[in-house]
């Protein structure tokens, strides 16, 4: 399986569909293949090799999509890179994956100041707005009238596709290295799971890094049907943007779908071209779901559960399981197509049907392993089974619910963040002497980071003075929401380790599961 194989056969059965939207922008199949071939061009003809990575840092945009097949087009691997994070995880991200060229838009040109001392790997950096390209940066567009068309590389099979960074357990992102065939045989899995055909109308909403949209950017190429994009998520973008180009399927994290719904502003659009939501990226708080479907009644909901490890789907609750009070309403879903799902315990031996263990996948759509890292590459994929981290069930209709996490993370707005990171960053504060960082339930976001914060003797500090001191150090989304000073020392285990346990259970005795 390969990447561009999907565009060709977009062109060969839509070559005069509408390809992608974007404000006024709009091109079709045959356009968009001539433009990526010659930016493909001009990337080869900047010193591009082989399997070389070429990172974006970009707001979603019809650009956006032809970067991906720019870079597979070319034979080199994408970088796609978190607009949340801070400069420094940014630069670490760019320079641990060794990214030799970096696009990006207008809204992160105004951070290349700051980036550009810390990067030693990229030798370009091509600015893709619509302005005049800053000092020092190529332009996108000029790029692609100046070089001529190359053929396809016909990169695919166990290559490189990309890198895509996520939380790393050790207090540094981890690159995940996706091949062609573990994304292509994903977007297989996604056609079904979303209905997808040549008549669909996908909004890029969620923010386009992310496996859980960029899952459906491959999918909608592959049928020949078009890409609609917002540049981030806004509700009146979203609704606007869906009334005007009758969209037909977009993905939502459970915070977007939140906002959606409290808006009170569906109700005064036509949203009647919208055939099926897809949620998924963090936990679906029941009540919000039940009240989105309420609003929505003509939309059929599809939740997706996987990681960026499984490329991202792993199991799939499709939309007759939607119902108000139904028994599956709670699941995760079946596993997907061609992946095989079990729930294991310590020994990666399988439990019986209502026993909670690890849940485990494997399949063409598991990652290769993680950049650099063999040992925690080893441990991941240990016995054969991707180990997601996450603790469930089966029940005797296959159906995975998922009640607690083995691994210490937090899910908030979509995004993975593990404690080891926010505390790493508390540390470095002076004032403290001891810290533990959990999640907590948040109605706006599912979960929120809290810090428990222990001061040195005689030192006087606030919970806005940990909050900003962390603000320069770790992206925005991973700040501690909330914190707690205290006096006395942290609740420990006989060999001296924090009882996390202990420490969430406060905030967690009224919920039915680990995760909100």
């Amino acid at each position: 399986m390969y990447i561009t194989q999907t565009l060709r056969r977009a062109v060969q059965t839509s070559s005069n569909k509408t390809a992608t939207i974007f404000g006024t922008r709009r091109q079709t199949w045959r356009q968009f293949e001539q433009r990526i071939a010659r930016l493909a061009g001009a990337f080869r003809a900047l010193g591009v090799a082989d399997d070389d990575r070429i990172a974006i840092l970009s707001l979603n945009s019809d650009r956006y999509v032809e970067y991906f097949y720019a870079v597979a087009w070319a034979g080199a691997a994408a970088n796609p890179v978190n607009i949340r994070l801070a400069a420094l995880e940014i630069a670490y991200t760019l320079e641990d994956s060794v990214s030799r060229i970096l696009l990006v838009d207008d809204t992160f040109a105004a951070l290349l100041p700051t980036l550009r001392p810390l990067l030693t790997t990229v030798r370009h950096i091509v600015y893709m707005g619509d302005g005049a390209a800053p000092e020092g940066c190529l332009d996108y567009e000029a790029l692609i009238v100046a070089h001529a068309p190359v053929p396809d590389a016909n990169a695919g099979g166990d290559r490189l596709a990309g890198l895509f960074y996520t939380g790393g357990t050790t207090g540094k992102s981890k690159g995940v290295m996706l091949s062609h065939d573990n994304l292509i045989y994903n977007a297989l899995n996604v056609v079904p799971v979303m209905g997808y055909d040549d008549a669909s109308v996908y909004l890029h909403a969620g923010p386009m890094f992310h496996l859980a949209d960029m899952a459906s950017t491959f999918a909608i190429t592959m049928v020949g049907a078009t890409h609609c994009a917002v540049a981030r998520f806004d509700v009146d973008a979203v609704l606007n943007t869906i009334q005007r180009e009758r969209v037909t399927h977009v993905l939502l994290v459970p915070t977007m779908v939140n906002l959606l719904v409290s808006s009170g502003k569906i109700a005064t659009h036509d949203i009647s071209s919208v055939r099926r939501l897809l949620y998924g990226a963090s936990p679906m708080p029941e009540a919000v779901l039940v009240e989105a479907m309420r609003q929505m009644p003509t939309v059929q909901f599809t939740q997706g559960y996987g990681q960026t490890e499984a490329s991202p789907i792993i199991t799939a609750l499709a939309p007759e399981y939607h119902v108000a009070g139904g028994a599956k309403l709670r699941s995760a879903g079946r596993p997907a197509y061609g992946v095989d799902v079990a729930v294991l315990d310590g020994n990666d031996r399988e439990v019986a049907c209502g026993v909670v263990g690890e849940v485990c996948a494997r399949g063409l759509n598991v990652m290769r392993g993680y950049w650099g890292l063999e040992q925690q590459t080893r441990e991941t994929l240990r016995n054969g089974w991707l180990h997601t981290g996450d603790l469930g069930y089966m029940d005797e209709d296959g159906f995975v619910f998922i009640v607690d996490r083995a691994k210490d993370m937090v899910i908030s707005g979509g995004e993975n963040i593990f404690s080891v990171e926010v505390e790493g960053a508390i540390y470095k504060h002076p004032a403290v002497q001891e810290c533990a960082v959990i999640g907590i339930p948040s109605a706006q976001w599912g979960e929120a980071v809290h810090a428990f914060v222990v001061t040195r003797a005689g030192a006087d500090v606030t919970a806005e003075v940990i909050i900003e001191h962390c603000r320069g150090l770790i992206a925005g989304y991973k700040l501690p929401r909330s914190v707690e000073i205290r006096a006395e020392p942290l609740p420990v285990s006989g060999a001296g380790k924090i009882l996390k346990n202990e420490l969430r259970k406060p905030f967690w005795e009224e919920c039915k599961t680990g995760v909100n």
